[in-house]
């Protein structure tokens, strides 16, 4: 697992070639197993502040880590951790396509909340065979997101407006644009009380449940979509000229890869993926889109779990499964007289702990390789 966003970039177009061919993105087995034992020690240095924290606040760590072990043995615990894993698994891979071509996309949450209400509106308008239904709605709601963030790509080329700007501001304006669309065009009148929605789509629209009430199987189609990024940038031509852009945008401009291009198809990407975040909800549990019924954050919350995961789909998963747990351990701890606003603490810390002490070990390794380069090179002009 890692991170093209934190590593040192070449600077001419003879190292980025030799960089990706000789597959440093995906890091060779010594580095790989250096990654993960840094991020475990990283998540080991987060629980022993956050126990510092809980003993400051006059809380035992002992009893509410214990709490949280015992709550792994829950098979009901452990499906809330799949399902609440599901957005976050969706939202994080949408970042960490931005994060392979050096851009940084706040605009996830907008972006899946546009999608929503738009696919919500298009399922509930048409009539179709049942797998028909669900996969129309889907695309919809893929077209719906990178419409929304193809806008920020729109302005970053033809405008050079950072894209960090752009899909914050975008965040806020969607926001609105969805609230009048709402009340003036999809809102269904027919629903009385504070609990409004669009209408419900059809049974044919609905996501069947892999487990009845519990998941459904919108966590099969985030597991596809991360195992899809996975072939996309690592295993495919357009997925080499997206890192290539990334690494150096000159060297690549040079290498024959229109940059420009990249930023626009790498946002288009991002937003399609980030259209299918609150999909869960939308088409596996609520079946229509609502001010109170479509979760929100989870755009922010998938750029923590980029990090956690170093913006690698298995990285990914892991971190949205553990967040996915932590979440599902927040009722369990009020009722052990534990503050649940921890495990929210525990995240934050996790993941600064991650980022800083996998920085310090990447700077360790690039320096260790400029070392044996320059011993190399001596070696050779010696001889």
């Amino acid at each position: 697992m890692t991170d093209t966003a934190t590593t040192e970039r070449p600077t001419g177009l003879s190292g980025l070639l030799s960089r990706i061919t000789t597959g440093s993105n995906a890091g060779s087995l010594r580095t790989s197993l250096t990654t993960v034992a840094s991020s475990l020690a990283a998540v080991a240095i987060a629980l022993s502040i956050c126990a510092v924290l809980l003993l400051v606040t006059g809380k035992s760590p002992v009893d509410a880590y214990s709490t949280i072990l015992e709550t792994a043995g829950d098979s009901n615990k452990l499906l809330e951790m799949l399902r609440r894993s599901t957005p976050l698994i969706f939202s994080a891979t949408a970042v960490a396509v931005g994060f392979k071509m050096n851009l940084f996309n706040i605009g996830v949450e907008g972006q899946y909340l546009f999608a929503a209400l738009i696919a919500a509106e298009a399922g509930s308008r048409v009539s179709l065979p049942a797998v028909a239904h669900i996969v129309f709605i889907l695309l919809v709601a893929m077209a719906a997101g990178a419409l929304w963030a193809s806008i920020s790509g729109i302005l970053k080329v033809y405008r050079n407006i950072h894209e960090v700007i752009s899909t914050i501001m975008l965040n806020y304006i969607a926001l609105s644009v969805i609230q009048w669309l709402f009340e003036n065009f999809f809102r269904d009148d027919t629903v009385e009380g504070l609990n409004v929605k669009t209408t419900i789509i059809a049974e044919s629209g609905q996501m069947p449940d892999l487990v009845d009430g519990r998941l459904n199987a919108m966590f099969l189609v985030a597991l596809a979509t991360a195992g899809a990024f996975w072939v996309l940038v690592y295993r495919s031509r357009f997925g080499f000229r997206l890192r290539a852009s990334g690494y150096n945008p000159n060297a690549a401009e040079v290498a024959g890869i229109g940059a420009r291009r990249m930023v626009i198809a790498a946002m288009l990407i991002s937003g399609a993926i980030a259209g299918l975040v609150a999909m869960y909800s939308v088409i596996g549990e609520t079946y229509a889109y609502g001010p109170s019924a479509t979760p929100t954050q989870f755009g922010f919350a998938g750029i923590t779990v980029a990090l956690l995961g170093r913006n690698h789909p298995i990285g990914i998963v892991i971190a949205a499964l553990l967040f996915g747990f932590l979440d599902s351990t927040s009722a369990v701890l009020q009722l052990a007289d534990v503050p649940n606003s921890i495990v929210k603490v525990m995240q934050s810390i996790i993941v600064l702990a991650v980022v800083v002490v996998n920085e310090a070990t990447i700077r360790r390794l690039n320096a260790r390789t400029a070392e044996q380069m320059r011993a190399q090179t001596d070696s050779g002009e010696a001889s």
